[in-house]
């Protein structure tokens, strides 16, 4: 979600850098920005709404630099996107930037006011701002005070601080939010992440949960609650020093959809004997042949990755599953069993709704296996087991190959619970196998396909035109339907719903008229006969259907279609995988018609860090 970086040092010229790094943190979606040095005895604040270069037109106006400084990307919890609401919030002593939720805000607030504090916008952060402060004031050290603040605040946070007054000093805290410290020559940094730090430096310690960093240009302590030193260990992060390029393509998202054949044959390479033709997983938390039960728990697109899983585990390997939102799995409370395996999905790895349900379920006592794209992030180092997607930085807000790489991972799960539990004779495994080993080619051949098809770009058209779209699917394919629908609503703000096809005569038929488009996805299968029934009561009541099929579902549907738009034939089990990639594009390309911002859509954040 939001954007943090500090940077203190020796020389001059920080202001540059602050910007350098917001900007390698765009990705993670924002609406304001700001940076705030320290210059003399003086603290001094710029601030913009909207994006960076808003921030950098204010800089241009009216400079700032020093030798230590903060920046931060926001994205609006308490209060509106505003420029008095952005970040850095500043008191007579203190200059902070927070990502997170401080949940006693208010009565700290009322506390602070009646005190004195004066209060000048609507943010929780500006209470950790005043509460600081006000340790100061009563002539505690900025460490010491750093202490007593944190233990009256609850929520999650990530934090940094910097003192008037005090030059070479930063300290930053994390609770519940990602914080890391890099490690210069002369001069130390603080981010959200280590692509923030990344180009600045290769030495990263990645804070735990709880930690205050005391940051001087030529050291860092780093401190537990109570103010007990502790040691971290210090990585060697590879990361570019350049910026996060789009190569040839208008935008990351587009660049990354066609980045999938690469993706995917990345995570079939680390878990697949091409020689032996089945799967090979490292070491995890419960061996799959005892396990009983499989609980996935993942948010947004990651969840739908779930859903697709779930189909597979049941049929491959006879294994019940169960399937959470991860923001609502702890309330109801559920109950745990020792023979169940825990499945936690996403793709930052920090996604707080589904970390929070990691901590609950190790918390009693339950085996953790985290699927994550980034192999430093809290779930990948709290869970028992850890499975990376491998799929590279992801920049755009809307996820496409890192899911991929989450069904990718899944499937090879599913087939290695299969022969754990004795469900598949090897030579269905090596045939599904095989179908996997197949996907990156049959993926690459279904982007050539759409770029080059005039029939693609009239559905675009279409859509584009729309106020509603309808998306039905059926088995694996109605989680694929439901992935379409939310990837065409968050590029371009065309209100979509996914539907099982069976549930359309149940509420969504009431929806359709003449000219809606109705778009099924439908691979030629065990269901596809009841499904191309569905087709046809789309077209009695002049819907628009447009249907994603292979040759033998073009020959099945007849005329019956509005459109048809022809993939590859694939076994079942992978077909997931093939036409997640027409959904992905048609939303693209729907957006790219509207002029919506492809790769960061209003309101949305790339890792979801607040409840």
């Amino acid at each position: 979600m939001c954007g943090i970086i500090g940077i203190v040092g020796r020389s001059e010229g920080v202001t540059q850098r602050l910007i350098e790094a917001l900007q390698r943190l765009e990705y993670r979606g924002y609406d304001s920005a700001g940076v705030a040095v320290l210059s003399g005895e003086t603290m001094l604040r710029r601030r913009a709404e909207g994006k960076l270069s808003n921030l950098k037109a204010v800089l241009a106006a009216d400079p700032v630099d020093g030798r230590i400084g903060i920046g931060h990307t926001r994205w609006a919890t308490h209060g509106a996107a505003t420029e008095t609401n952005a970040h850095p919030i500043l008191s007579s002593s203190v200059a902070m930037v927070h990502n997170g939720i401080i949940e006693n805000h208010l009565s700290l607030r009322r506390r602070l006011q009646a005190g004195g504090h004066v209060f000048e916008t609507e943010t929780d952060t500006e209470t950790v701002v005043h509460l600081l402060t006000d340790h100061l004031n009563r002539g505690l050290a900025p460490e010491a005070a750093m202490l007593a603040t944190l233990a009256e605040v609850e929520g999650a946070f990530a934090l940094v601080a910097l003192f008037r007054g005090t030059h070479d000093l930063m300290i930053g805290a994390r609770r519940g939010n990602p914080l890391v410290v890099g490690h210069g020559e002369g001069e130390n940094f603080l981010g959200s992440d280590a692509l923030a730090v990344g180009p600045l430096t290769r030495r990263i310690t990645f804070l735990e949960e709880g930690d205050i960093a005391v940051v001087r240009p030529d050291h860092v302590r780093v401190l537990r609650p109570d103010g007990t030193e502790v040691r971290r260990q210090e990585q060697i992060v590879e990361l570019s020093g350049a910026l996060i390029g789009k190569g040839n393509h208008r935008h990351f998202m587009e660049k990354e959809i066609h980045e999938q054949p690469a993706v995917v044959g990345e995570a079939i390479n680390a878990l697949v004997s091409a020689v032996e033709r089945r799967v090979a997983l490292p070491p995890l938390p419960l061996d799959l042949a005892t396990v009983q039960r499989l609980s996935i728990i993942a948010c947004g697109t990651s969840f739908y990755a779930g859903l697709v899983a779930r189909y597979w585990f049941e049929d491959l390997a006879r294994l019940p599953v169960d399937l959470d939102v991860a923001s609502e799995f702890r309330y109801r409370d559920p109950v745990l069993a020792p023979d169940t395996l825990y499945v936690f999905v996403s793709q930052s790895g920090e996604t707080i709704d589904t970390l929070s349900a990691l901590r609950h379920v190790k918390a009693q006592g339950g085996k953790t296996l985290a699927l994550t794209n980034v192999a430093t992030s809290a779930m990948a180092r709290e869970a028992d087991g850890f499975l990376p997607l491998r799929a590279g930085i992801e920049i755009g807000v809307a996820s496409t190959k890192c899911f991929l790489a989450q069904l990718t991972l899944l499937a090879a799960l599913a087939l290695a619970a299969a022969r754990a539990r004795g469900r598949i004779d090897r030579e269905r495994e090596a045939a599904l196998t095989q179908a996997l080993a197949e996907v990156p080619s049959r993926v690459a051949e279904v982007i050539h396909r759409l770029d080059a098809s005039l029939e693609f770009r009239a559905v675009v058209e279409t859509v584009a035109a729309a106020r509603d779209v309808l998306y039905l699917g059926r088995g694996t394919s109605y989680p694929i339907a439901m992935e379409g629908a939310l990837k065409l609503k968050e590029l371009s703000y065309i209100h979509a719903e996914g539907y099982p096809a069976g549930e359309m005569k149940h509420g969504p038929i009431a929806l359709i008229e003449e000219a809606m488009p109705v778009i099924v996805v439908a691979p030629h299968g065990p269901w596809f006969e009841k499904t191309a029934a569905n087709v046809q009561e789309v077209a009695a009541r002049r819907g628009y259907a447009i249907v994603l099929t292979d040759s033998a579902g073009r020959a099945g549907l007849g005329d019956v279609a509005r459109a048809v738009i022809e993939l590859p034939t694939v076994d079942p089990f992978v077909a997931p995988l093939l036409y997640t990639v027409p959904v992905q594009l048609l939303a693209y390309h729907v957006a790219v018609r509207k002029g919506t911002d492809v790769d960061q859509p209003r309101n949305l954040a790339k890792s979801v860090v607040v409840e």
